[in-house]
């Protein structure tokens, strides 16, 4: 049920509706590649680990204490902890370790929401006649997941999304922390204001330049001279959250709204052509994922990464929905070719490629000839060749001895 907590706020706007009681779960698990090879590898438990060579994909919290994070360099972070054991990622393995855990979610409740493949809400409002309350299923989740995954997760519980994925994080490692309805205020006002959703490092910055650094201070602010500071829509969802007022509730059957994928490149010079190889590789990959999942998309969007950790993203919307191959790498080529002057200024370590606005396929309006998809094309027959022989059965000759890079496990669409 959801009711009111006051009648109208400071702004003379009604108040959001708020859940009467703590019952929404987010679950978190830690460190999860990480994870994964410690408990798959004994020697390694207890031991900083990190996954991934060039670019540090995982962390276990041995190698975090030193202050090692994702996405670092491998060189960089191999300086601040030289004692790190460095392990290659196993993808399968994360695969099926998440499906393992998401069957546990689903024996919890069936209302889940997965956000990726380590981490979902759970709403368990409907069950304590049959399940207790949610506290005790939080621990009973934790548990099944201990005993029958051999991972560790923490949860938090919350009356709002918002506050629920808060409280995991301050959970973390391998916790529980409930946020009481009448406590909400009390438990985030203390927090640092990185912990809102949409406080990156560069509005956590513009933030700070105006004594703002605890969620607190931008509650007592005021949404009026927040906008100021950071525009209208930022500074109305900002000022939302601070007085813990989220909406949202946990959805199923939720189709994702965008696909992407990314090719770490470490701090050597790559010359244009090469980048331009990998951009291949990437476009390929998400047109076979937008077809397997019966799914077309109208923007393209181009993400970059700088020898300096700053970030940049260009993006171009097609006059028509497609998920055809050749056409998402044209517009994303152009994307390219406009972005490789900054490129060869700052240096590259990271490309990704992302589609947004996506749409099921059968609901597209046909064009003249109003004639639909046809199944014998390039693509289709690229698709099933890679699906009965593996990925990299076909290849561009341009990614010929440099491979397509890590695919990382996701959730079902």
């Amino acid at each position: 049920m959801f009711v009111s907590d006051a009648s109208v706020s400071r702004s003379g706007r009604p108040r959001i509706l708020a859940r009467a009681e703590a019952s929404i779960l987010h679950a978190d698990l830690d460190s999860f590649y990480a994870s994964v090879e410690q408990r798959d590898d004994p020697r390694l438990r207890g031991r900083p680990v990190i996954v991934g060579g060039g670019v540090v994909l995982a962390a276990s919290y041995e190698a975090k204490a030193f202050g090692v994070r994702t996405p670092m360099n491998g060189g960089q972070a191999r300086r601040l902890c030289p004692q790190a054991i460095v392990v290659p990622p196993r993808m399968s393995a994360y695969a099926e370790a998440s499906k393992a855990v998401f069957e546990i979610f689903r024996d919890t409740t069936p209302v889940v929401e997965g956000i990726s493949i380590d981490e979902a809400f759970l709403d368990v409002g409907g069950l304590r006649r049959i399940a207790g309350e949610p506290v005790a299923i939080a621990d009973k989740l934790r548990a099944e997941v201990r005993a029958r995954v051999g991972l560790p997760i923490s949860v938090g519980i919350a009356r709002t999304k918002f506050l629920a994925k808060v409280a995991s994080a301050v959970a973390k490692p391998d916790g529980l922390q409930l946020v009481p309805p009448d406590g909400e205020l009390d438990f985030l006002h203390p927090l640092p204001v990185e912990r809102l959703w949409g406080v990156g490092d560069v509005t956590a910055r513009t933030l700070h330049e105006h004594g703002i650094t605890r969620v607190g201070q931008l509650a007592e602010l005021g949404e009026s001279p927040l906008r100021a500071i950071l525009g209208p829509a930022a500074a109305r969802h900002l000022y939302a959250l601070s007085w813990a007022r989220d909406p949202r509730r946990v959805e199923t059957g939720r189709r994702r709204r965008s696909i992407g994928a990314q090719r770490a490149l470490g701090r050597r010079h790559r010359p244009p052509d090469e980048i331009e190889a990998y951009l291949h590789g990437l476009a390929d990959r998400l047109g076979r994922r937008l077809r397997a999942a019966d799914r077309v998309c109208r923007t393209v969007v181009l993400r970059l990464r700088f020898d300096d950790f700053a970030r940049a993203t260009r993006s171009h919307t097609l006059a028509e929905a497609t998920d055809h191959t050749e056409t998402i790498l044209r517009a994303a080529r152009t994307l390219l070719a406009g972005a490789m002057p900054m490129i060869q200024e700052r240096g590259l370590t990271l490309i990704g490629l992302a589609l947004t606005n996506l749409d099921d396929a059968d609901t597209v309006q046909l064009t003249l000839p109003f004639e639909r998809r046809a199944i014998n094309t390039l693509d289709a027959t690229l698709d099933d060749l890679r699906k009965r022989f593996g990925s990299s059965a076909v290849t561009r000759a341009a990614l010929l001895e440099r491979g397509e890079g890590l695919s990382v496990p996701l959730l079902p669409d």
